[in-house]
């Protein structure tokens, strides 16, 4: 059910954000402890703001209600991905080259999964990090567990 909400939403969102220019970063739709929750992180060139938010939240009810695809009670929020947003793609490593990341691996590279630093180049394959001492490490993508901006 989950998967068949993400999906349904997330082609409906990529059909008119661009027309925002906005874009999808990602969508979670999960039981938590005060019910369902449906939750869009969306960005743009100049970051989000509230107004934005609140377009896409009339747009995203609007399409919720017609299409009725979730039988049950749900609240849906929908904000910006914050400063410490997730990496999930070589085009988010490639728009944030030079930013501060925290990169968490799947397997370790000498017992450390973990590391941050700055993005330097990155590829289909592979992303690089210039560590505060001048050293560099390029970790496959495959490898990357979990990755996002830092402060």
């Amino acid at each position: 059910m989950s998967d068949y909400v993400i999906e349904k939403v997330q082609g409906f969102v990529e059909s008119f954000l661009p027309s925002m220019n906005l874009e999808l970063v990602e969508i979670q739709y999960r039981q938590e402890n005060t019910g369902w929750v449906l939750r869009l992180f969306i960005d743009g060139p100049e970051g989000v703001g509230v107004d934005q938010c609140a377009r896409v939240s009339r747009e995203m009810n609007t399409f919720l209600e017609v299409e009725d695809i979730i039988n049950h009670a749900y609240t849906l929020e929908v904000s910006s991905p914050g400063l410490e947003r997730s990496l999930r793609s070589v085009a988010d490593f490639k728009r944030y080259t030079g930013k501060k990341a925290r990169i968490k691996l799947r397997y370790p590279i000498d017992e450390q999964k973990v590391f941050i630093g700055l993005i330097g180049e990155s590829d289909e394959k592979e992303v690089e990090l210039l560590f505060e001492d001048g050293t560099s490490n390029r970790f496959l993508m495959e490898n990357i567990r979990k990755a996002r901006l830092s402060l």
